[in-house]
């Protein structure tokens, strides 16, 4: 039977940060070479036929399956001392955070890597072990924003698979690889993946949350419920309260969602997975036009892990939305040097560009360019997010074709069917982009954003009782829902004045 390395962790050693060249981790990952070169993309080594029937063997000390936010899939390894319970280090609390699907701590994440990376140089034929650090790295680039270590867990994967095939026992890698396609916003890939995996595992939780993802992403919903559900069934506790609540909260289910996220914020065992279940209140609040209540929120996901850079990206939004704008901008560049996403680069572009402050806001959307290219080079897919800065401050046709493709690619979530109804009213289509725009916001997911753009394609077109409509329904979705968009919903709503008499039938 396979089983785990009984190596020491590394809880006796101060963790350093996991670096692409650090020690430990040399280019070519150490040990034998792959007899063949790894190819580049999610999507290069081809998931087997759904056909396939295998006869997965559990390693008995663990590996990792998904490393994902709330959905590792690491087998926790049994306790190396029997005379007397100790303090479990960093690497054993990764595991454990890992096997009860829960976020793990970005220091003990780091201890983890470094501890894989040290055996397998030394064992280079350990498939779980090799799962376990490609996984582990692709949660550790999705958490940091560091996009290259996703080439880096494809290679580690890749060599897992070498030494053990997926038909042959190692689920856990094939795990890996739909959670890496998922980081790179692949989701047919994952899609594919999750699916493999499932038809040979059935009753094995740890596909679920990889499988959930990929469903969100392509925008089916029927099979994303299912898979949260069926989740739901396997893995009690947080982690499935906190998939549910997200499930709710696309479904614009508030209520629900508030409830359920605020059970699993109460439920919450660990610092990380506590803050992540803060961060969940303070989005909820913040999507409901809370602002305040965002603010505290993402505040107390910061005071329980310091290190949740994302509530800090919050917390800049919240600012914003309450005028504080100097502790927005600051807040705002403190979370571009801990983690540089493009998103949060276009949210400061354009909050300076609220503020008049055109020459920060160029050199803002410059420093996005840069950032979309690095992802880019690392394979990752921000097509969307591309094609939203252009839409509104570049070229709307260049983001028609980004979101034509994506829609091509079976790519037809909320976000992406909002944004190609947005580029096309932008380029001049505004009957093609109405279509879009209403089937973003008849998915029944609260976001202001959908409801300010389909009610500003209606207005053009002289739909003027529906634009009424959801301009004011945007405002009363979130009042600051952007610095750039709000104030300009509100004028829109004013130029349409009030309905004309005689009630909606009179309406134009």
């Amino acid at each position: 039977m396979d089983v785990m390395p009984q190596q020491e962790p590394e809880s006796r050693r101060r963790p350093t940060e996991p670096s692409p060249h650090g020690a430990g981790a040399p280019d070519a990952m150490s040990g034998e070479e792959p007899s063949a070169p790894p190819a580049e993309g999610a999507t290069a080594v081809p998931p087997p036929p759904p056909t396939l029937r295998t006869t997965l063997r559990r390693a008995a000390f663990g590996a990792v399956a998904a490393g994902v936010l709330l959905a590792g899939a690491l087998v926790a390894v049994p306790d190396r001392g029997r005379d007397a319970p100790k303090e479990p280090g960093p690497v054993e609390r990764a595991e454990a955070a890992a096997t009860a699907g829960s976020p793990a701590s970005l220091s003990d994440l780091t201890a983890l890597i470094g501890d894989r990376q040290q055996w397998v140089e030394a064992h280079p034929k350990d498939a779980p072990s090799w799962a376990t650090l490609g996984s582990a790295y692709v949660e550790w680039g999705r958490r940091s924003a560091d996009a290259a270590y996703y080439g880096r867990a494809e290679e580690a994967l890749k060599r897992s698979l070498e030494a053990r095939p997926g038909e042959r026992g190692n689920g856990e890698a094939w795990v890996g690889m739909a959670a890496l396609a998922n980081a790179r916003q692949d989701f047919l890939a994952a899609k594919r993946w999750g699916e493999t995996v499932r038809k040979q595992e059935p009753d094995s939780w740890r596909v679920y949350p990889v499988l959930i993802d990929a469903y969100t992403g392509l925008g089916d919903r029927k099979a994303a419920t299912e898979a949260t559900e069926r989740f739901g069934e396997l893995r009690k506790g947080v982690p499935a309260l906190a998939r549910t609540a997200e499930l709710y909260r696309g479904q614009g289910w508030r209520e629900d969602a508030l409830a359920t996220a605020r059970e699993a914020a109460d439920r919450a065992g660990t610092p990380a997975e506590k803050a992540e279940a803060l961060h969940r209140l303070g989005e909820l609040a913040w999507e409901r036009g809370e602002p305040e209540e965002a603010l505290a929120q993402f505040d107390a996901a910061l005071r329980t892990e310091s290190g949740h850079h994302t509530s800090l990206a919050g917390r800049a939004r919240a600012l914003a939305a309450l005028d504080r704008t100097d502790e927005a901008l600051a807040a705002y560049q403190s979370v571009l040097t801990e983690l540089p996403r493009p998103l949060y680069a276009l949210e400061l572009g354009e909050l300076y560009a609220s503020l008049g402050l055109d020459g920060d806001a160029r050199s803002q959307y410059a420093e996005l360019e840069k950032l979309l290219a690095r992802s880019k080079a690392a394979g990752v897919d921000e097509s969307v997010l591309r094609a939203r800065y252009e839409s509104d401050h570049g070229d709307p046709a260049v983001a028609v074709e980004l979101l034509r493709a994506q829609w091509k690619k079976q790519h037809r979530s909320a976000a992406v069917a909002d944004a190609l109804g947005w580029a096309l009213h932008r380029a001049g289509q505004p009957e093609e982009g109405l279509k879009y725009a209403r089937q973003a916001v008849d998915t029944g997911v609260r976001n202001a954003s959908y409801a300010y753009h389909l009610g500003v394609i209606e207005r053009q077109l002289g739909e003027h009782g529906a634009a009424r409509r959801h301009l004011a329904e945007a405002l009363r979705t979130n009042p600051a829902f952007s610095p750039l968009d709000a104030p300009k919903a509100r004028e829109a709503l004013e130029a349409l004045g009030d309905p004309p008499p005689g009630g909606p039938g009179a309406t134009g």
